[in-house]
């Protein structure tokens, strides 16, 4: 990176109905190209910012993370000012600071927390609709939650991979440091917190738990399942709709310029 360049880290919520997830693609409308695009207008600069991960078509977010260089010596509360004004309202920019050079919003995150949401009420309101997977059918969710502690740990989750990848593609490893369901008011919550997530696996873990849900599957199988590295053994993909990038955790050190 050149030396008159600062590095930044702008904190992101979006509504991820409209976009094709956060990757640019040509000709869809993306998360990381809106940000990009506004990015050139205000600075002149072409940038590709690198966000924390990679959400799907339909994901929302509370708190992705992105980085890029500038050139441009803007202050901070104007950047996230100016950012504000020429994204889309689906999109807020949450804060933008300065960080250490070698800081990089994906290879630098210790641990992610995403949460799903599944509206358990009998009539889903218009408003929350985008925003959770409507089903108010009967569910164990003692059960559910017996399930999602199996898989905190350390563990290969080929099982809960995307089915269009390779069947035990190296690097599936992956250590989750929390798995839980709480109940609040109408919405059933799923929230899960680990060192990284390999795509579809979030929502293919609460399709398996809703299985379980559903006694379709018993909670005991899920080891069996881990250890399988099946796909087929798991439960379906659950709709991208419910499901939210919470929070990204860095090293204090790589987050103060």
């Amino acid at each position: 990176m050149p030396a008159e360049t600062t590095m930044w880290k702008v904190l992101l919520a979006y509504d991820g109905s409209e976009y094709y997830g956060w990757q640019v693609q040509p000709d869809r409308q993306t998360v990381q190209g809106e940000l990009r695009d506004a990015l050139a207008r205000i600075t002149g600069e072409d940038v590709l910012p690198q966000g924390s991960g990679r959400t799907d078509a339909g994901v929302h977010a509370l708190g992705q993370v992105a980085s890029f260089p500038l050139a441009a010596p803007v202050p901070e509360a104007n950047l996230a000012r100016a950012l504000n004004r020429t994204l889309p309202a689906s999109i807020r920019v949450l804060s933008a600071t300065r960080v250490a050079s070698d800081f990089h919003a994906r290879h630098s995150a210790q641990s992610k927390t995403y949460e799903y949401r599944i509206f358990r009420g009998e009539l889903c309101p218009p408003w929350q609709a985008r925003y959770v997977y409507a089903y108010n059918a009967p569910l164990d969710i003692a059960a559910m939650q017996r399930a999602a502690t199996q898989v905190v740990g350390e563990h290969n989750f080929t099982s809960f991979a995307a089915s269009d990848g390779d069947p035990d593609p190296p690097g599936n490893q992956r250590c989750l440091y929390a798995s839980d369901w709480t109940q609040e008011g109408n919405l059933l919550i799923y929230r899960v917190r680990g060192n990284g997530f390999l795509h579809h696996m979030v929502r293919n873990l609460v399709g398996t738990f809703l299985e379980v849900g559903r006694e379709n599957i018993d909670a005991s199988e899920i080891r069996s399942i881990l250890e399988s590295r099946s796909r087929a053994r798991a439960g379906p993909t659950a709709p991208a709709r419910g499901l939210f990038l919470v929070s990204v955790e860095y090293p204090a050190e790589l987050t103060k310029k």
